[in-house]
């Protein structure tokens, strides 16, 4: 599948490193991101310095300034009743990294509905993984299946799913069950013609229209006009000189590496019984926890927002 001439230029920076699992079979792979935030961060500066102007931990009430020891981390529980957690029972809570994409089943790839798609990553071989990685990818291609599957990144754990796409497997982050709201209390309209009351000739009418305005699909046709005109304005100044020198402080960035298995001997074990399934995972896990997590990864895009009142 060729690239569209529209899309963004692509990333080749590591934003975590593990493995798929499925069954016995244990792919090294590592995750890049596949969007380019179009969000403009417009940030904070003082006019006299040009230095970053930053967040300030401020009491509402009071409206003073109050130091980090002196904040606790709370959840409401009824309108204006908090219950307060320490940081050992938040830390307590959270997922253990595996550095694992553990595939839990696989469905068919028209099943899962759009409004749980969240977020997508490309997900690409690393350490001779090349092989298994193809052989994953056609056989869901083949199957027009996608890989429902559990993953840690950055200490919080996702659903998400497996899909293939031209030569890539992309991984999409997905909403949990119990985030998309019912829509039983909305006024809709009874599903069925009949039932809406709707007229042969008028749904004849409407399938005329929609087939009139029907073409293919091309990201290149739908720009965000507010960031276009935006960032014309700023090339324009940019280019006049008129820019100013701020300088920002960035995080380093490390990354981590999974252990390689015999993946055709797994995968043949695989298929033998799925009883021998389950130690597998668990040793797999075992050895991948043994290495070390994947940093958090700030992008510029998120860090601009942090620095930005």
């Amino acid at each position: 599948m060729a690239q569209t001439k529209g899309m963004a230029k692509s990333s080749t920076r590591t934003l975590w490193k593990g493995a798929i699992t499925f069954g016995l079979v244990h792919i090294p792979i590592a995750l890049y991101s596949a969007t380019a935030e179009t969000d403009l961060n417009f940030d904070w500066l003082d006019k006299r310095s040009m230095d970053p102007v930053g967040y300030k931990r401020i009491n509402k009430k009071t409206g003073r300034e109050i130091d980090k020891e002196n904040i606790v981390k709370g959840i409401e529980w009824e309108d204006g009743q908090y219950v307060i957690l320490s940081a050992e029972e938040i830390a307590a809570a959270y997922p253990r990294t595996t550095q694992t994409i553990e595939i839990e089943t696989f469905v068919d790839a028209d099943e899962v509905p759009f409004v749980y798609l969240e977020r997508p990553y490309y997900v690409a071989p690393i350490n001779k993984g090349e092989k298994v990685y193809a052989l994953l990818r056609e056989s869901l291609k083949q199957a027009n299946k996608v890989g429902i599957a559990k993953v840690v990144i950055q200490t919080k754990q996702h659903l998400a799913v497996l899909i293939p796409c031209g030569p890539a497997l992309v991984l999409n982050l997905l909403r949990w069950g119990g985030e998309i709201r019912s829509w039983e209390d909305l006024k809709l309209p009874p599903v069925g013609t009949k039932a809406a009351g709707l007229k042969e000739s008028e749904l004849k009418m409407a399938k005329q229209l929609i087939d009139d305005m029907s073409s293919e699909w091309s990201a290149d046709k739908f720009r965000d006009s507010f960031h276009e005109e935006i960032m014309k304005l700023v090339e324009s100044r940019a280019k006049a000189g008129k820019t100013e020198a701020v300088t920002q402080v960035e995080e380093p960035v490390a990354s981590s590496g999974a252990e390689v298995i015999d993946l055709t001997e797994l995968l043949k074990r695989s298929l033998q019984g799925g009883k021998a399934a389950a130690p597998a995972k668990k040793a797999a896990a075992k050895k991948s926890a043994g290495a070390k997590p994947a940093a958090k990864h700030r992008t510029p895009a998120k860090a601009k927002a942090r620095r930005a009142a």
